[in-house]
């Protein structure tokens, strides 16, 4: 009897294991913007197939592209509710949130891609991840990006005067629209499945966009002038629900921070090795490029800066790593 009393508890203590480690699998869900093609999602779902390899299978990640599940702000609407798992974000949306994070957008940061990619593998920018969980509700495990911002105008830009009343397609949030409303222009927000035909028709006359997504969607077909500036790098932020984090223990913690980072980061890498053909892809192409440097948008970036330096006590820190990092 006392046999069969073990044998019985050793059973039911397995088949307790077994459903305590089975309660452990999750299925999660990550969203995005951008389109199946892009780098960030592509990336996704090479993070999807890395952790169910890592868990052994446990863990699946279904992968929402294209804005499926809405858009940026509301994605960080389901994921403070803890209703969606997981995000590619870019850092516009946290920045409205926290506006520390706009500094990452400060006109001319950055000299080129691979500054940008040191800089956010820096120290300082790893600081701003730990402000998320207190002040957004998502926990922050690692940065992408897309690439350097340029000017793709329907008509050619000469000079910062030719930017004046010009209606500029941006991503909606504050760093960027106050960089062009500082030059002069009319920031109109757009999603960026609506920015080619709002080209074809006019109802924008100029976007800010990188190499990838100007090559990738074709909107040089559109606007026939291409502004090579580099005025700013464009950050892509790792996500993890603040309340799905608090579920998970500390092993699976560490596995999605480090599985999540590593695609993030391959991102940047993608974008450093093919900026320049990229770019050399858009100049063969049949319009008419202008190279500029910082001093065409002076007035714009000493505007930008009174309007941000008081608003994000990280702007300091992060030019003076930049600055150590050009050296």
């Amino acid at each position: 009897m006392n046999k069969f009393k073990t044998l019985m508890t050793a059973a039911v203590a397995a088949s307790l294991s077994v459903t305590a480690w089975t309660a452990q699998a999750r299925d999660f869900r990550l969203g995005l913007i951008t389109p199946q093609s892009h780098i960030w999602t592509q990336e996704a779902e090479g993070f999807a197939e890395t952790l169910a390899e890592r868990s052994g299978g446990e863990h699946d990640v279904s992968i929402f592209p294209a804005q499926q599940l809405g858009n940026e702000a509301q994605m960080v609407q389901q994921l403070q509710a803890g209703s969606l798992d997981m995000a590619f974000l870019t850092i516009a949306e946290i920045s409205n949130r926290l506006p520390d994070f706009g500094a990452l957008y400060a006109p001319f940061l950055v000299e080129d891609i691979d500054h940008a990619a040191a800089l956010l593998r820096s120290e300082p920018a790893d600081d701003l991840l730990e402000m998320m969980p207190s002040r957004t509700g998502l926990v922050g495990v690692g940065y992408g990006m897309a690439g350097m911002r340029q000017i793709l105008s329907r008509e050619p830009i000469e000079s910062a005067e030719d930017l004046s009343g010009l209606k500029v397609r941006i991503t909606p949030f504050d760093p960027i629209r106050d960089f062009y409303a500082a030059a002069g222009a009319a920031p109109t927000p757009l999603p960026l499945p609506a920015v080619y035909d709002a080209l074809a028709n006019g109802q924008v006359d100029a976007i800010d966009m990188d190499y990838d997504a100007i090559r990738l969607l074709k909107f040089y077909e559109q606007a026939e002038n291409l502004v090579v500036s580099n005025h700013m790098m464009f950050p892509m932020v790792a996500v993890v629900s603040g309340r799905v984090w608090a579920q998970l223990d500390g092993e699976d913690r560490e596995l999605i921070r480090t599985t999540m980072a590593e695609h993030a980061d391959n991102v940047m890498t993608r974008f450093q090795e093919n900026h320049e053909a990229w770019g050399e892809d858009l100049r063969s192409q049949d319009i008419t490029v202008t190279d500029i440097g910082p001093e065409f948008f002076e007035e714009a970036i000493a505007k930008w800066e009174g309007v941000w330096a008081p608003k994000a006590p990280s702007l300091a820190t992060l030019r003076e790593a930049a600055a150590k990092l050009a050296e």
